[in-house]
């Protein structure tokens, strides 16, 4: 089942950007926040308004995202 749905945009919002349930968190913030490392769990405790279906649909959304855009690779360092 699609979590979809959860994300969504509004020029009113964060600059239109897509954002989890309307709220202003960035779907781009969520996902560099769990590349740092932190944890599902971490985001749940810094951030007591967002849900467990939050993270995963910010997940679905990048995935339908880059399957959908053309990559470019990043150099090595």
């Amino acid at each position: 089942m699609s979590l979809l749905d959860r994300i969504t945009t509004n020029p009113e919002i964060c600059h239109g950007k897509p954002v989890v349930r309307g709220l202003r968190y960035p779907v781009e913030m969520l996902l560099e926040l769990l590349a740092s490392g932190m944890t599902a769990t971490d985001l749940l405790d810094d951030y007591p308004d967002l849900e467990h279906e939050d993270i995963l649909a910010a997940l679905e959304y990048a995935a339908v995202v880059t399957a959908q855009r053309t990559t470019i690779p990043f150099n090595a360092a």
